[in-house]
C-alpha cells in the first residue's frame, strides 16, 4: 500500500469523512509546503501525548483538572451529565449553564457492547457528597441508548438525595412544525409549559 493510500485510508476511518474526502485531504496536504504538513503531524502526536480525561469529570484536558472543574465560579451544586466531552462545548455555547459536568464516555449500547461498567457512572455516584451537588441533570442525547442511559442514571441516583432532572426535548427554535416528525412534535407537547 501506497503512503498516499494509508493516509487516505486513515483520514477516511474520521467520522463524517468519505473515502473521496479523505483522498481529496490528501492530496491538498501534498499540495502544502513540508513545513505545514509536519505541523499537523506534530500537533496530532501532541494531542494524543499531551491530552487526558480530567479526574474529576472526564472532560478532556492537558492538566489533572479541566478549567470548568478549576473555575471557583462555577456551581459545584449542580451537575450535567453528557456523554461525551464534545457535549459540553454544546452547552457552553448557550451561555446558560453555570454548573459543572460529568462525561460518562458514550451511552449503554449492549449491541455495541458497551454496558454500565464501560461508563463513568461509579465516579458520578461518587462525587455526589463529596461535593454537595443537589442537583443532576441528564443531558444524554434523545436516541435510544440515550434515553436508556438516562434511565439507567436515574435508577442509580434514586438513594441519593438529589434532585434529578432530564433536558427538555421538542422543537427547535426557528423550526416548522410542517417539517417537524410525530415524535419531536409529541415531546414537545409533553414537555409544555405555563406562559406567563
Amino acid at each position: 500500500m501506497s503512503v498516499i493510500d494509508e493516509l487516505t485510508s486513515e483520514l477516511a476511518r474520521l467520522p463524517g469523512i468519505g473515502r473521496k474526502t479523505a483522498q481529496r485531504l490528501t492530496y491538498h496536504l501534498l499540495r502544502q509546503p513540508p513545513a505545514q504538513s509536519r505541523k499537523l503531524a506534530e500537533a496530532l502526536v501532541a494531542l494524543t501525548e499531551r491530552v487526558r480525561p480530567c479526574e474529576r469529570c472526564h472532560n478532556l484536558t492537558e492538566m489533572p483538572l479541566c478549567a470548568l472543574c478549576s473555575d471557583p465560579r462555577r456551581d459545584a451544586s449542580t451537575l450535567c451529565v453528557v456523554e461525551e466531552a464534545s457535549d459540553i462545548a454544546s452547552i457552553e455555547r448557550a451561555g446558560e449553564f453555570r454548573g459543572l459536568y460529568h462525561v460518562l464516555g458514550g451511552r449503554l449500547s449492549p449491541l455495541d457492547g458497551v454496558g454500565p461498567d464501560d461508563l463513568t457512572v461509579g465516579s458520578l455516584l461518587a462525587r455526589l457528597e463529596p461535593e454537595g451537588v443537589r442537583e443532576v441533570i441528564l443531558a444524554t442525547n434523545p436516541s435510544l441508548e440515550g434515553e436508556a442511559t438516562a434511565l439507567y442514571i436515574q435508577k442509580q441516583l434514586a438513594p441519593h438525595q438529589v434532585r434529578i432532572t432530564r433536558i427538555a426535548r421538542g422543537l427547535p427554535v426557528g423550526g416548522d412544525l410542517e417539517y417537524a416528525d410525530g415524535v419531536t412534535i409529541a415531546q414537545a407537547l409533553t414537555a409544555r409549559r405555563e406562559m406567563t
